[in-house]
């Protein structure tokens, strides 16, 4: 890309209020196609049905327990 152009954008980006240059940001990164690693869900399903029941409940019940709770001093 010309730097000509990589200069214009920068300049109509800086000139922007920091909302709408949020929302430039989140275009360009939605514009951004890298490919993406990993694997598809596809590929996971096998998985399906392999964790016991006892462990999912007790997963729940952490998530529960633990969710929507402000640490104060955590900052």
């Amino acid at each position: 890309m010309p730097d000509s152009l990589v200069a214009e954008v920068i300049e109509h980006f800086e000139a922007l209020p920091q909302d709408l240059q949020a929302q430039v940001l989140a275009l360009v990164r939605a514009l951004d196609t890298k490919p993406r690693r990993g694997v598809t869900g596809r590929h996971l399903l096998r998985f399906a049905g392999t964790v016991p029941s006892a462990d999912l409940e007790a997963m729940s019940l952490a998530i529960e327990q633990g969710c929507e709770q402000v640490d104060v001093h955590e900052w």
